[in-house]
Order: structure tokens, then sequence, then C-alpha cells
């Protein structure tokens, strides 16, 4: 047998916050190759004028919303209490802070771009491949 037929293309697990109880987010496990590939759809060659050399570039924002997309499946739970935990939030216009705000691709995008600390968080969880390998 060879190791090639046992590798999982795609797996995806639900992982609760440490801290932020009642917090799910839904994440996909990224191989190396993938990643290889999402830097590659963020990169552009330009011609540098003045070293008269083509010059690889990475479009940053690019390659964060490629990678969002990616990773974050979902989530569940994420109260408007808790965003003051992740991020400078104005919670004045939200009557019920108890209430979930809704997972879309954008606010993951968003999450991820702003806070330190849930980016943090998803790169640990993501990298310990225990997470992808719990039912086993």
């Amino acid at each position: 047998m060879d190791l090639k037929s046992l590798i999982v293309e795609k797996t995806e697990m639900e992982v609760e916050h440490p801290i932020l109880e009642g917090f799910y987010v839904t994440v996909s496990f990224i191989s190396k190759e993938k990643m290889r590939k999402l830097l590659e759809r963020a990169t552009t060659t330009k011609y540098n004028k003045r070293s008269h050399k083509p010059e690889e570039e990475v479009d940053n924002d690019l390659f964060l919303s490629l990678y969002s997309k990616e990773l974050i499946k979902g989530w569940k739970g994420l109260k408007y209490a808790y965003l003051s935990e992740l991020l400078p939030v104005d919670l004045s216009s939200v009557e019920d802070k108890e209430k979930a705000l809704a997972y879309t691709p954008e606010n993951a995008l968003d999450l991820l771009k702003n806070s330190t600390d849930f980016d943090s968080w998803l790169s640990s969880v993501v990298s310990d491949i225990s997470t992808f390998n719990k039912s086993n």
C-alpha cells in the first residue's frame, strides 16, 4: 500500500474557541500543496525598470481572501459580546449583545484581517494535525 492512497484530500473539523465558550469555527485542512497554489494565485510578476529584471509581488489582500475562503467554512455562537475580546468594536448600535453574528465569508475575512488573536488561534489550530485526525 502506498501513502498517497491514504491521504485525505479534504477534511473539515469544528473546533471550539478556548476562551469564547460556545463559539465554534469549522475549519478545513489546507495541505502544503494547496497553500502553495493559493500563494501562486496571489502572486504576479512585474518588470522592474530600475533593475531590468522581473520581480514577483504578492497581493496580500488577495492571498488573505483566498486563504480565508479555504480555511474558514463556517461558525456558530460568535456573540456580539465576544467581538470585544477579539478586536476593537463599537457595539452601541447592537441591541442584543448575546445574539450571534452570522457567518459570511465577508465577516470571516474581516475578522481574520482585523484580529491578531483570532488569526493566531486559527493558525495554531490548523497547524496541529491532531485537529483533523480526532476521528481516527
